[in-house]
């Protein structure tokens, strides 16, 4: 059994998204896996390091309809490093995640462009595999996905509370979960391929 290695590439404005990938990583250790984060932004220099995981999760704000620029610099800069070299992110798995300050907030905009941005890294994107949540009488706000979002895990931070108060526990709850999905799919995939 290979023991996979994930890296968690974010980028955080206020705090809310290292706090949601903070949670991505939690979920991804309860599996055994290899567990690193990066803080990305245009200056990101450490391509070797993330090349070297086997599935790359990425995370950041939606602002604005999309991911950050800072995020998208990082997206930019990837190819004159990554894809010019040769590719060197085929086959891995990819997964994502965001946070806004609305309950929607155009999140599936930001989640499409790190959609098609993995797609073109040649990647395997692996969703949030659990049903919406609280969309009837039984629902609540303490639901895993109760923002029920299918592409990756979302959160919601209010704009007038901090990292220390936001986003909501279940949303966290709901990076935990991607992030042991993604080991586990991860973990599957490898040993699929060794076998």
């Amino acid at each position: 059994m290979q023991t996979p290695k994930i890296a968690i590439a974010y980028h955080s404005g206020y705090g809310h998204t290292a706090k949601q990938a903070q949670a991505v990583a939690e979920g991804a250790r309860t599996t055994g896996a290899e567990v690193t984060l990066f803080s990305v932004d245009a200056d990101f220099a450490d391509w070797d390091a993330l090349s070297a995981c086997d599935a790359i999760i990425f995370g950041t704000p939606t602002y604005m309809g999309g991911p950050s620029a800072q995020f998208k610099a990082f997206m930019d800069a990837t190819s004159n490093t990554v894809f010019a070299a040769g590719a060197l992110w085929k086959d891995k798995i990819a997964a994502g995640f965001t946070n806004s300050a609305s309950r929607a907030g155009d999140k599936s905009a930001t989640f499409s462009q790190l959609r098609i941005f993995s797609a073109q890294h040649g990647m395997i994107w692996v969703g949030l595999g659990l049903p919406p949540a609280n969309n009837s009488t039984t629902g609540s706000e303490d639901d895993l996905n109760r923002l029920g979002f299918f592409e990756g895990a979302a959160a919601q931070s209010n704009a007038d509370q901090g990292p220390d108060v936001a986003p909501t526990a279940a949303d966290l709850r709901t990076a935990t979960y991607l992030g042991t999905r993604v080991a586990t799919m991860t973990a599957t995939f490898l040993n699929g391929k060794a076998a």
